[in-house]
């Protein structure tokens, strides 16, 4: 008998064993919050469920949240103290460290704020912020939020593949953008060729000049011209053109607390 309910305990046991991983990892999913809130109504249902599965792939691929919150208010907060605390006060950031971006949009005064934490503080450097949100302000104003909110995941999967794998995106880098060592290496080669072609069409023009005789004295070409009509015309207008270079010290992430007290990096604007 003691037997017949020695095993029967050991099953029981087995059985919630085998169960435990499924239901923490069920209870892990309902607790994390979604990765796309649109309280202001912003997306048709079909672009919500689009974009949030978008969302969920780039966040699970890289281990760090990459969310998007509409509302209709900040209330009586900045748009940068709205998006910390939103980040910090509901469960965002994966890992242990909370790695996390989240792009905020609020319509009353139609502002938006983008707030780092973690890894992400680095990931997403001011330079970056101010490259993706240079995308993302155009379809984004135009009342285009699907395009808009597509272009930041995107930007955000980009960013943070930068990251992990080589090194952020910042000032030196972003993408699209040459170094200053190749640019030399492009434009030395036209400059030069650019020298021979112009040498040989100058030394074609001086042979072609036969009829022209060089005069010994000044004294030999007066009276070879006459003005009939004189008059003053503006030719030219000179423009002096400043080339403003950003200091490298403006590289990297600026950083502040958030009410939590947690480190965040971030950028806000109107669009």
């Amino acid at each position: 008998m003691r037997k017949k309910i020695f095993a029967v305990i050991l099953s029981l046991v087995f059985c919630l064993m085998m169960a435990a991983p499924a239901v923490a990892a069920e209870t892990a999913g309902e607790e994390h919050p979604s990765r796309l809130v649109d309280e202001a109504d912003l997306l048709t249902d079909t672009e919500e469920s689009t974009l949030v599965e978008k969302l969920d792939t780039v966040s699970e691929k890289w281990q760090c949240d990459v969310a998007i919150v509409t509302v209709e208010s900040l209330g009586n907060k900045t748009a940068t103290e709205f998006a910390d605390d939103y980040f910090d006060y509901n469960g965002y950031g994966l890992g242990v460290n909370a790695d996390g971006v989240m792009l905020v949009i609020s319509m009353e005064s139609r502002d938006w704020a983008i707030t780092t934490h973690a890894f992400c503080i680095n990931a997403f450097t001011d330079a970056g912020q101010e490259y993706i949100m240079d995308k993302v302000l155009t379809p984004l104003g135009e009342g285009n939020y699907e395009e808009a909110f597509n272009i930041f995941t995107d930007q955000c999967d980009v960013f943070l593949e930068k990251a992990i794998t080589d090194e952020p995106y910042d000032t030196h880098n972003l993408p699209g953008k040459s170094s200053g060592i190749l640019y030399v290496l492009l434009i030395i080669p036209c400059l030069i060729a650019g020298m021979i072609i112009a040498l040989m069409m100058t030394r074609k023009e001086k042979r072609s000049l036969k009829s022209v005789m060089k005069k010994a004295g000044a004294r030999e070409y007066i009276g070879g011209v006459k003005l009939t009509n004189k008059s003053d015309k503006f030719l030219y207008r000179n423009v002096d053109r400043v080339l403003i270079v950003k200091d490298d010290d403006d590289s990297g992430s600026s950083t502040h607390i958030s009410s939590s007290g947690e480190f965040h990096g971030g950028s806000s604007g109107k669009f």
